[in-house]
């Protein structure tokens, strides 16, 4: 307990001490890699309201209900700030800086360690979120949350556990979410409202994938979606991933994959998910990395995609050899 409680500290210190702050994020952000460092930012507007805290990256416009992202004035001298990166495992995947680049850092994340990035790194691979550690960490650390932090917190946490469903949502989740409710007055109602109404097309497109997915022998299903078929149905390349988790009670599948065709990044996004295999080992060896059970890394040819496929078809029948 005692390396717990003095993180706490030590990060808290690093905030206190620090005038101008950045908060990055991963790349293609989902509502946890937004709630924890927007989450954040407002928490430390909140608790210190004369810093400059910045929380940057590409924006990403289906998650506007968390909060609009900073754009870093061009003075920033890296020197004289505090840069944190959370749900971060490894530079690569740090959205809009290079951590390496910053003396004064720090890395708050629930992915198994890649590399050290940072100079102060709190990694917890058990938390369920970064949103969780975030949430952990102003309590343990005396902060005031108000509701507004809350919200992209809760947002954060519901969406890694898929409204708490996987077995990371653990005790400590539900203590620390009932302390947030006792002690804030959120609307989890008007949360779940703003992540999970759906748009009539992407209820159309969400049609289209259940029909289109592939499946092979030992039960990887994957779907390749090209530009044209996002053009059809009006949706951006991140919609596919964005519902990925939607199908995670096909009795067929015990992995599935989307890869779609990111135009303007040139590669293809995939996301892979499992419901027993541990994937996080291929997603590694493609170039990506990620939890045990959810993972994602970019590829740029359908060929890379298929080789993919072919190793988590081996991880899927090794698994069910020793089911």
């Amino acid at each position: 307990m005692f390396f717990k409680q003095s993180i706490y500290k030590q990060i808290y210190n690093k905030i206190k001490k620090a005038d101008t702050i950045i908060l990055a994020r991963h790349v293609g952000p989902d509502p946890d890699a937004l709630g924890s460092s927007l989450g954040l930012k407002q928490i430390i507007l909140d608790n210190f309201p004369n810093k400059k805290v910045y929380s940057i990256g590409s924006p990403a416009a289906k998650f506007n209900y968390l909060g609009k992202v900073d754009k870093l004035p061009e003075d920033i001298n890296n020197n004289n700030v505090l840069l944190i990166v959370t749900d971060t495992p490894d530079h690569r995947r740090v959205d809009g800086v290079d951590p390496r680049n910053f003396p004064n850092s720090i890395k708050i994340d629930h992915h198994p360690f890649v590399e050290k990035i940072c100079d102060l790194e709190w990694i917890d691979d058990t938390a369920s979120s970064a949103s969780q550690m975030v949430l952990e960490l102003v309590f343990e650390a005396g902060l005031r949350l108000r509701t507004e932090a809350a919200e992209k917190l809760y947002a954060g946490i519901v969406a890694d556990t898929e409204r708490f469903m996987f077995s990371y949502s653990d005790s400590k989740t539900f203590a620390l979410i009932s302390r947030m409710l006792n002690e804030t007055k959120l609307d989890i109602t008007k949360v779940y409202n703003n992540m999970y109404l759906r748009e009539y097309k992407e209820i159309k497109f969400h049609g289209f994938m259940s029909q289109n997915y592939s499946i092979t022998e030992n039960k990887v299903g994957y779907i390749i979606i090209n530009e044209e078929i996002l053009k059809e149905y009006d949706v951006d390349a991140a919609t596919p991933g964005n519902m990925i988790n939607s199908f995670n009670y096909i009795n067929e599948m015990l992995v599935w994959v989307t890869a779609t065709l990111d135009k303007e990044l040139g590669s293809f996004r995939v996301s892979i998910r499992s419901r027993g295999p541990i994937i996080n080992e291929v997603a590694v060896k493609h170039g990506g990395g990620g939890h045990i059970y959810a993972s994602g890394t970019r590829l740029k040819t359908e060929e890379e995609i298929k080789n993919l496929i072919k190793d988590l078809d081996k991880v899927t029948s090794d698994y069910i050899k020793n089911l």
